[in-house]
């Protein structure tokens, strides 16, 4: 398989963290954002949104949306799942994977404080924007997740996979992180785990030195 993606990316964070922990093999693409490399044609032709990331199969079928692929994975290399076996929990983890998703991700992704920043934003503004939405978010979360272990018990799954790049975008963007002490568990957990450790951004090959 091959994994176009940029190493700072939280959508493609999170697909590295569900391809690591489902133990898949994957050769990974780097699609430089800040040069613009997601706009040129030849990536066009691979994700017409011009967007990371995008993962080609074994079988060269080409998939994009980073929520889309991870189902895939799940459905199509059931070994090692990353959802539960009880309906109600997984139910509460695809919640909170949707929550960061839809929720937050999308409020502090680049192309949104682009525009605002065209609307006239200055940076502080796009400070409070980012530290809104995603502290809203969190403390949602915090509510969401149990009292031990990862997200919804001993082993990582889906809400996991989908939290702990998010927390890293809250560190990146200096959003105080005090007040979830529940996050604040399962990221400790997470920098322990192998699968997190290989997917984290700063061991990527595009990774600047």
């Amino acid at each position: 398989m091959e994994l176009f993606a940029y190493y700072r990316s939280t959508s493609s964070y999170r697909l590295r963290i569900a391809l690591a922990l489902k133990g898949l093999d994957y050769q990974t693409v780097p699609i430089n954002l800040l040069k613009g490399e997601h706009r040129q044609p030849v990536y066009q032709t691979i994700n017409p949104q011009g967007r990371v990331p995008a993962l080609r199969t074994d079988d060269g079928n080409v998939l994009i949306q980073s929520p889309a692929i991870i189902e895939y994975l799940e459905e199509r290399y059931p070994v090692r799942p990353l959802l539960s076996d009880d309906l109600i929990t997984r139910a509460h983890e695809r919640a909170v994977a949707a929550l960061i998703a839809c929720d937050i991700h999308p409020l502090h992704n680049v192309s949104v404080l682009n525009q605002l920043r065209q609307l006239g934003q200055g940076e502080e503004q796009v400070t409070q924007w980012i530290g809104h939405w995603v502290s809203q978010g969190l403390a949602a979360i915090e509510q969401l997740i149990g009292d031990s272990g990862y997200c919804f018990g001993p082993e990582p799954g889906l809400a996991d996979v989908y939290l702990i790049p998010q927390v890293y975008a809250a560190q990146r963007f200096d959003v105080p992180l005090a007040a979830y002490p529940r996050i604040a568990r399962v990221a400790a957990l997470a920098e322990q785990h192998p699968a997190f450790l290989k997917a984290h951004p700063a061991r990527q090959p595009d990774t600047p030195a």
